[in-house]
């Protein structure tokens, strides 16, 4: 009914609207674009370059991203040619003869600098009002000279500390002040000061509901709305007592619908519940925006009181629809922009429809969509006071100086600070600006004018899924942000408590078997709390267990490969009908906080998967046939295969290793570790149920120096894959060497085995990227994963900037019980664990200087996170694999040192760099000795088939766990080759006897 309306009856009207104003814009666009066209200046020659070229356009704004970290001219100029003249880029003859120097530190080198950065400079002030309250107070006051109003937003992205987010409020406070003061001296402009005989507010100000709190996180819904809460109340007092409006900005999708729900509560308190001076914002692009907005009105009907709505198209689409992708979620915004359009009018409509709940402030570049709330709004006579137009400022002068000059109230959008927090805003800005699909953009280009004031036209609703299609498929995580799958992820919790204390006995030859041994596996988070009691083989029944194997495999070895991979698939389809549970037992067994479990879930599911498929693409061989003879070569599984699994990845990594040796044919023996062998036993139920024949899979738990050293040495296992410490997986890999009496071949060995992983930070690096990916690879799952960063080599030029906000921003971690939603440290495994850590911190505090050492609950297996600083590279806590939350610091003069720093060890498993330099990523790719390396982004959490897991020197042997060559580890390779001539007589393919 909507969209009937608001097409029959303001199309026409619309059109006149438009037409009058893009008359009136493209009179002062057609002398920009002359301007830009005699490239009078350079922020306009970079603008046209990049509105020009796409790949221009990505290293401009590459570069742009990186200029606020380059400290000199030289580096500056250095940059420049790394991001400009690549042989991706065809570059504008000036830009070629600027770029032409042979040294950065040369005249021409330090012209290119001097040139290009006050150019970018230039750019930036475009779209950012003012650097300091200053500015930003002389640039309001001309906007009142035009007749229009303001609202403004301090920059700054990324909170990631608790010390920023109460500065974040702090700034904002003194803001409301000083504005405050400086409107007390202007005159008022009824056009926009007055609205139905009421005063409006001179002053306004947009804030970030997620800079309020640095652990702002969907999962934990209550702490972040009573921590954001507070903050905001505060806000918002100041406010009033000011007569100061306040309105909320909408972020990534991930924090929608917690923002919205905060919003609503604290605005129904009696004591905010009278106020209309607050806005909430509305994105166009997203698919349930009608939806939160229908939420919205019905809600402010309740309240009583007005709140204000602004719409706009959305910011966040490239990274929303990448998010989107990476994680294999549905996309949350719409594929194309004319479904955006479209939807933007529809919006429109149902805003300014129900005027009486809420006032409209229709935020847009588009005159079409501004046209159309127009139309609409005069239509339907909603007085001036329910709505208004905005823009942000640099992007919509134009139209803005229009609509003020008909008498409307236009309301600019001014972001202000410092230049380094305000390049991500920039970005933003740029690549909307010079977007294909850009109202602006095409206005520049003299499109048709029916082309430019067409109405949306919708495609039938594709989404990026339709267009770009995986290799493999990965299992999608829960979404914890959505409602449903956050509560059934919280509440399975407490349904798996109500299993806890079961036994959990062997499988030997399809059948559950008592045993002599039970132990107890413990809640690290409460020691007290026995979560399963695990029956222990003894070495007689180890025996019965590979003799068991035996008679199974030749009847498992003649098994199509299309039965063993159907019943993987099974086995995967289980797993993800019980994630959630699967999840829970994480938190519960093993500590493991919810958010990383479900990701293992996924992990676990993956790999069932992917091998599957990599087994029937192993399956057809390779054959090479020449005349009168055929040569096969073809794969067989080994025959009987151990499996060692390690307790920190105790669902993904024993699930990883198990199904890759059955689909591939052999028998396979299931070991975990003793603390985490209820999870263990999970898998084995969904591999019975997914349909593994008795004796060809087997779950044996058995302490490790009896049964393990005796399945190990047994003369009729085939291969033994390993995952966990150096120590054992080198012991392991000595007793396989030895050959045993009636052994007749030489055992396999897989073992993965630790790291002590490195992170280098350059001087270019983005800091708030490298400080929270840093902090999440060293203290998520409390630092006992092996890819874990443990160590972090800085250049000394920002050494000290960065570890003095590593600091804070790990004080500003929650420590606790896993089971919380908040927790993002939770405990360690046990008390040994526990002690051994302990020992190595005791260590450290005599061999550097402790920057931060965080306290930990009492009641279980917790070692706050610790961090030490001015590290020597041949210290003890640099040099030997802790498995715990402690993590080392160290300077290095120059990128080859961090480089010689971050080698210097004995394993190469994981690494990572944050850099924005090309040439320092370029040489990590060639010399970081690492099996992965990781670039700007955190070092843990390989994905299957994406990110193939694995190292080399002492972190391990064999290929890389979740990739194409994995399998043949667990095969025997054969070649067959047959003379086929009978008396001389062959048939030769294309010759006709």
């Amino acid at each position: 009914m909507v969209e009937q309306i608001s097409h029959t009856n303001y199309e026409t009207k619309t059109q006149e609207i438009a037409k009058q104003l893009l008359k009136a814009t493209q009179e002062k666009n057609r002398s920009f674009l002359a301007q830009l066209q005699n490239q009078m200046r350079w922020d306009d020659k970079l603008l046209d370059w990049a509105m020009a070229s796409p790949g221009l356009r990505v290293q401009l704004f590459r570069f742009i991203d990186c200029l606020p970290a380059l400290r000199s001219k030289p580096e500056i100029a250095a940059h420049l040619q790394e991001y400009l003249t690549t042989q991706e880029v065809e570059l504008p003859e000036t830009l070629k003869k600027l770029l032409n120097f042979a040294n950065p530190d040369s005249v021409p080198g330090q012209l290119a600098a001097t040139t290009v950065a006050p150019a970018v400079e230039t750019l930036a002030h475009k779209y950012i009002a003012g650097e300091n309250v200053k500015q930003i107070i002389k640039t309001l006051e001309k906007l009142r000279k035009d007749k229009m109003c303001f609202t403004v937003d301090l920059l700054g992205e990324a909170v990631i500390t608790e010390t920023e987010a109460q500065l974040y409020l702090d700034r904002y406070l003194e803001l409301m002040t000083q504005l405050s003061q400086a409107a007390n001296s202007w005159s008022s402009i009824p056009q926009i000061d007055e609205a139905e005989g009421e005063k409006l507010p001179r002053v306004q100000v947009s804030v970030k509901l997620t800079a309020f709190y640095s652990q702002f996180d969907p999962l934990d819904v209550k702490g972040s709305q009573e921590r954001v809460s507070d903050h905001v109340r505060t806000l918002l007092r100041h406010a009033q007592k000011l007569g100061v409006a306040v309105h909320f900005d909408m972020e990534q999708y991930t924090y929608k619908d917690l923002t919205i729900d905060i919003l609503k509560e604290l605005l129904m308190e009696e004591e905010f519940r009278n106020r209309n001076d607050i806005g909430v914002t509305i994105q166009a692009y997203l698919r349930d925006s009608e939806k939160d907005l229908q939420g919205i009105i019905e809600w402010a009907k309740i309240r009583g009181r007005p709140v204000t709505v602004r719409l706009v198209k959305g910011a966040y689409w490239d990274q929303e629809t990448i998010k989107a992708l990476q994680h294999d979620w549905p996309q949350p915004v719409f594929n194309d922009k004319p479904e955006t359009d479209a939807n933007f009018e529809k919006l429109t409509y149902m805003m300014l429809e129900n005027h009486e709940y809420i006032y409209s402030a229709i935020g847009s570049h588009n005159v079409r969509s501004q046209a159309r709330a127009i139309a609409i709004a005069e239509t339907l006579k909603v007085p001036r006071r329910c709505f208004e137009m905005q823009v942000l400022y640099g992007m919509g002068d134009k139209i803005a100086t229009i609509l003020a000059e008909k008498g409307y109230r236009v309301r600019v959008y001014c972001p202000y600070g410092d230049l380094l927090p305000g390049m991500a805003y920039l970005i933003r800005r740029l690549l909307e600006n010079t977007a294909n699909s850009s109202f602006l953009k095409q206005s520049l280009e003299n499109r048709p004018l029916e082309e430019l004031l067409a109405a949306p036209s919708i495609n039938g609703k594709t989404t990026i899924h339709d267009v770009v299609k995986p290799v493999f498929p990965n299992a999608a995580d829960s979404d914890y942000a959505n409602f449903q799958q956050r509560q059934q992820a919280l509440n399975t919790i407490g349904q798996i408590r109500l299993e806890l204390g079961k036994t959990y006995l062997p499988i030997i030859n399809g059948e559950y078997t008592n045993t002599a041994q039970i132990v107890d596996s413990l809640n690290p988070s409460n020691s007290k709390e026995v979560v399963g009691k695990i029956g222990l083989i003894s070495v007689e029944q180890a025996e019965q267990a590979i003799q068991a194997a035996k008679a199974a495999f030749p009847s498992w070895k003649k098994t199509p490969v299309r039965e063993r991979t159907r019943i993987l698939r099974k086995a995967a389809d289980l797993m993800e009908k019980r994630r959630h549970e699967l999840a829970a037992w994480m938190v519960l067994e093993v500590g493991k906080p919810l958010n990383q479990g479900n990701a293992e879930v996924s992990e676990a599911i993956d790999f069932c998967r992917y091998y599957a498929d990599e087994m029937e693409r192993l399956e057809q061989g390779y054959n090479y046939d020449v005349a009168g003879e055929t040569d096969r070569y073809y794969y067989q599984p080994r025959g009987i295969s151990l499996v060692i699994s390690p307790w920190n990845f105790p669902l993904a990594i024993p699930t990883g290793m198990t199904v890759s040796s059955l689909v591939t044919g052999n028998c396979t023996l299931l070991k975990p570790a003793a603390v985490s062998s209820v999870i263990a036993s999970k898998i084995s139920e969904i591999l019975l149920e997914a349909g593994f024949p008795k004796g060809v899979f087997q779950f044996v738990p058995g302490n490790g120096s009896t049964v393990g050293d005796f399945m190990v040495k047994h003369p009729s296992v085939n291969s033994i894959t390993f995952t966990g410490s150096m120590e054992v997986g080198c012991h392991i890999y000595a007793q396989a060497a030895v050959l045993q009496p009636r052994q007749k071949h030489l055992k396999r060995v897989i073992a993965e085995m630790g790291g002590k992983n490195a992170i280098i930070v350059d001087e270019s690096a983005d800091l708030d990227q490298a400080v929270a990916g840093v902090v999440y690879s060293a203290f998520g799952y409390s630092g006992q994963k092996c890819s874990a960063c443990s160590r972090v080599v800085v250049l000394a030029t920002i050494y000290d900037s960065f570890v003095n906000r590593l600091v804070e921003a790990t004080r500003s971690l929650n420590i606790g019980d896993a089971e919380k939603p908040s927790t993002q440290v939770g405990p360690v495994i046990d008390e040994k664990a526990q002690k051994r850590i302990q020992e190595y911190i005791v260590k450290g505090k005599q061999e550097a200087e402790v920057a931060i050492e965080m306290s930990a609950p009492k009641d279980g297996y917790f070692v706050g996170p610790v961090i030490f600083k001015d590290v020597s590279p041949s210290a003890t806590i640099a040099q030997e694999e802790i498995f715990g939350p402690v993590l080392a610091v160290m300077k290095a003069d120059n990128f080859t040192q961090a480089l010689e720093i971050a080698n210097g060890t004995n394993f190469a498993l994981t690494g990572g760099l944050y850099s924005r330099t090309p040439s320092h990523i370029e040489q990590a790719k060639a010399e970081f000795e690492v099996g992965n390396l990781y670039i700007n982004r955190g070092i843990t959490g390989a994905i299957v088939s994406r990110q193939p897991f694995g190292g080399f020197k002492l972190s391990g042997v064999g290929s890389k766990a979740g990739g194409p060559d994995y399998l043949l580890q667990f095969l025997e390779p054969r070649t067959i080759t047959e003379n086929i001539q009978r008396q001389g007589f062959a048939p030769i393919e294309g010759v006709d006897n």
